[in-house]
C-alpha cells in the first residue's frame, strides 16, 4: 500500500459551512453534508502522514471551495506529494481533483440540525511522472447528520470507481463506510471558542484488481480503522486532526497493512 507526504497544494473544497458554528463541523476522515452558504469561501491546509509496512506517505495541501447556493457547493483539489515506497522515493505534484456537494434535505429544530447530502468527486490522471496511476477514478458518496449543541452522529458511504490503467489493470473499485460521533464538552456562543471531541469507524473495502479478466492476487481485501479526532474552532477559523488506527484488517495476498494515518487541517470561512 503506496504511503503519501502531500507537501502543498491548493482546493477548493466542498465541505462544510452553514452560518453558525455550532453547524459548522464534519467529521475528519468521513465526510458530513455540509455545504457553504451562499457565495462563501473556504480555504483549507491540510497535513497528512501514513505508514503501511516498508511504505510511507506524507504531505500538505491547500483547500478551498465555494457556494454557488445555499445547498451547493463546488471545489477543487491540488495535491503535492512525497512517497517513500520499499526505499524508492518519488515527489511531486498529485492528482487534481474536481469535487462538488448538493445537500437535498435539511431540517432544523431547538438547538438540533439533520441534513443529507449527496458529493461526486473526480480525481483526474495528472500526477507527476513516478506518482501517476495511470487513470482516472471517481468518488460517489452519500452522507447524513444530526448535530445538536452537546451531541454529534454522522454516517456516510462512498464509492469509488478506479479506473483501467495504460498497462490494461483494472484497479478494482473500493467502498468506504463511516461512523462516527462527536461530543461538545462546554456549551459556547458564537464568539467564543469552541470544541468538538469526535470518535470515528472508518471501512474500506476493496475489490482485487484485474488483468486480462484474471484476479491479481496481491490486492483486494478489508480494513476497519478506529479514528479519535478533534475539531476547535473560533469564528471562522478551525482545526481538525485526527488519528486512524487499525482496528482489523483482511487484506488479500501480500499486502501490508495500514499503521496509521494521521491528518491535520487549517480551515477558513470567507
Amino acid at each position: 500500500m503506496k504511503t503519501i507526504f502531500s507537501t502543498t497544494a491548493a482546493a477548493i473544497v466542498l465541505i462544510t459551512g452553514a452560518s453558525s458554528p455550532a453547524w459548522a463541523h464534519d467529521p475528519i476522515f468521513g465526510i458530513g453534508p455540509h455545504v457553504l452558504f451562499k457565495q462563501g469561501v473556504e480555504t483549507a491546509l491540510e497535513l497528512e502522514s501514513a505508514q503501511a509496512g516498508d511504505s510511507s506517505e506524507q504531505g500538505m495541501a491547500f483547500h478551498g471551495s465555494y457556494g454557488l447556493t445555499g445547498d451547493w457547493a463546488i471545489g477543487i483539489e491540488l495535491p503535492y506529494q512525497f512517497v517513500d515506497e520499499n526505499g524508492a522515493s518519488e515527489s511531486g505534484n498529485g492528482d487534481v481533483a474536481l469535487l462538488t456537494k448538493y445537500r437535498f434535505w435539511r431540517k432544523d429544530t431547538l438547538g438540533l440540525q439533520q441534513s443529507a447530502a449527496v458529493l461526486l468527486k473526480v480525481i483526474t490522471d495528472t500526477a507527476s511522472d513516478g506518482l501517476s496511476k495511470g487513470a482516472t477514478d471517481s468518488i460517489l458518496g452519500l452522507t447524513w447528520g444530526y448535530e445538536g449543541r452537546t451531541w454529534y452522529r454522522w454516517v456516510s458511504g462512498r464509492y469509488r470507481f478506479n479506473g483501467k490503467n495504460a498497462a490494461g489493470v483494472d484497479r478494482g473499485d473500493k467502498f468506504l463506510l463511516d461512523f462516527v460521533g462527536g461530543y461538545r464538552p462546554n456549551l459556547t456562543s458564537y464568539r467564543e471558542p469552541d470544541t468538538v471531541w469526535l470518535l470515528e469507524l472508518n471501512g474500506e473495502f476493496g475489490q482485487s484488481a484485474e488483468l486480462g479478466g484474471v484476479e491479481l492476487s496481491d490486492s483486494g481485501g478489508s480494513e476497519w480503522f478506529i479514528s479519535p479526532g478533534i475539531f476547535w474552532t473560533t469564528r471562522n477559523f478551525a482545526i481538525k486532526a485526527g488519528l486512524q488506527l487499525p482496528l482489523a484488517e483482511n487484506l488479500n495476498g501480500n499486502q501490508p497493512a495500514s499503521d496509521y494515518r494521521a491528518r491535520v487541517s487549517f480551515e477558513w470561512h470567507m
